[in-house]
C-alpha cells in the first residue's frame, strides 16, 4: 500500500509542534527523507512511501516527540562543512559554535598562507566537531584534540579517522604537557551550565547530552577556570585562546581570563543572534600568575 507524503508530513508536524519541538516542519522533513533514502532537498519530488517506510516514519516521529534529539535518530550532525557521526554518549554540536570556529580559522589562515603549520589544541573535543572542521578548511594545521569521556572519545575517534588530528583521552587539566609553550591556538567548547540551571535546559540537551559536557559547578565557570590555566601553559607567547560560554556569561567568562594574569587583549564576541557567545585572549609574554 502506498501512503501519500503530504498527509504524513501534516500529521507529523502537528504531533511535533504539540510536543514542543522547536522546528517541527524541518524535523518532519528530515525524518521522512531519512526513511525514504533521499536527501531532504529531493523530498518535494516524493509522492508516496510504502507501508514499511510509513511505519518507520511514524516510529521516528514518536521518538522525536518525546524529545529524543533529531541527530540521535538520524545518527549524524553537520558542523560548518563537515558531517559527524553522533549518538548517545556524546554532545551534539550546535550552530553557535560554528561562529567561534570561524573566528579561529580567520586567525590561523594568515599563518598558513605564510607556509607555516600552526599547532592547535582543542580541549573538550566531544564528537571532534571543531577539530575536524579546522583541518577540513585548513589542512596544513597540526591539531591535537583532548576528551575526558571514553564514550565521547569513541565518537571522536570515528569522526577524526583519516583527518590527521591526534586524539588524546584524558583530563584536560593534565593534557599534552609535551606541547607546553609551543601551541598557537587553544580552542574549546567546555561545559558551562550552572548546576542549579538543570531544570531550565531543554529536554534534548538535559536528558540526552552527557552531563559531563554540560554542567560545570555552581556558577558554570569551573571548567573555564581550568581551561584558562591549561591554556596558559600550552600557548606560546602571543598564542591565542578562544572558548565558548553561555549567553549569560558575557562578563563573567572574560573576567575569569582577565583575573588569571597570563593573558592580554581579553574580549568577548557575539553569535549570529547577537548574544554573547565566546571569549578570546592573547597569551602574554609574562609568566602566568597563579590564582590566589
Amino acid at each position: 500500500m502506498k501512503h501519500p507524503v503530504r498527509p504524513l508530513l501534516t500529521a507529523a508536524v502537528t504531533r511535533l509542534r504539540e510536543a514542543g519541538v522547536d522546528s517541527p516542519e524541518q524535523d518532519a522533513r528530515v525524518l521522512l527523507s531519512l526513511v525514504a533514502g533521499i536527501e531532504p532537498a529531493r523530498l518535494p519530488l516524493l509522492d508516496a512511501v510504502d507501508d514499511a517506510q510509513a511505519d518507520l516514519f511514524d516510529s521516528l516521529v514518536i521518538q522525536r516527540a518525546v524529545r529524543i534529539p533529531l541527530q540521535h535518530l538520524t545518527g549524524r550532525a553537520y558542523f560548518r562543512h563537515v558531517e559527524l557521526a553522533v549518538g548517545p554518549g556524546v554532545f551534539v554540536p550546535r550552530p553557535e559554535t560554528e561562529v567561534m570556529t570561524g573566528w579561529a580559522l580567520e586567525q590561523l589562515r594568515p599563518l598558513v598562507f605564510q607556509m607555516q603549520r600552526p599547532l592547535v589544541v582543542e580541549l573538550c573535543t566531544g564528537s571532534g566537531a571543531i577539530a575536524k572542521a579546522l583541518v577540513d578548511e585548513l589542512p596544513r594545521l597540526r591539531v591535537h584534540a583532548v576528551e575526558m569521556s571514553e564514550d565521547a572519545a569513541r565518537w571522536a575517534e570515528r569522526n577524526l579517522a583519516g583527518t590527521g588530528v591526534e586524539l588524546h583521552v584524558g583530563d584536560m587539566a593534565r593534557a599534552v604537557p609535551e606541547l607546553d609553550g609551543t601551541v598557537d591556538l587553544v580552542i574549546a567548547n567546555p561545559p558551562y551550565i550552572p548546576l542549579d540551571a538543570f531544570e531550565s535546559v531543554t529536554p534534548e540537551v538535559r536528558d540526552h547530552d552527557p552531563a559531563l559536557a554540560l554542567f560545570s559547578g555552581d556558577d558554570g565557570l569551573d571548567a573555564i577556570r581550568v581551561l584558562t590555566q591549561v591554556a596558559s601553559r600550552l600557548l606560546k607567547p602571543a598564542g591565542l585562546l578562544c572558548f565558548e560560554h553561555a549567553d549569560a556569561q558575557g562578563e563573567s567568562a572574560p573576567a575569569v581570563v582577565a583575573a588569571h594574569g597570563a593573558f592580554t587583549a581579553v574580549r568577548d564576541h557575539r553569535d549570529l543572534s547577537g548574544r554573547p557567545r565566546f571569549t578570546t585572549a592573547v597569551r602574554a609574554r609574562l609568566s602566568a600568575r597563579m590564582p590566589g
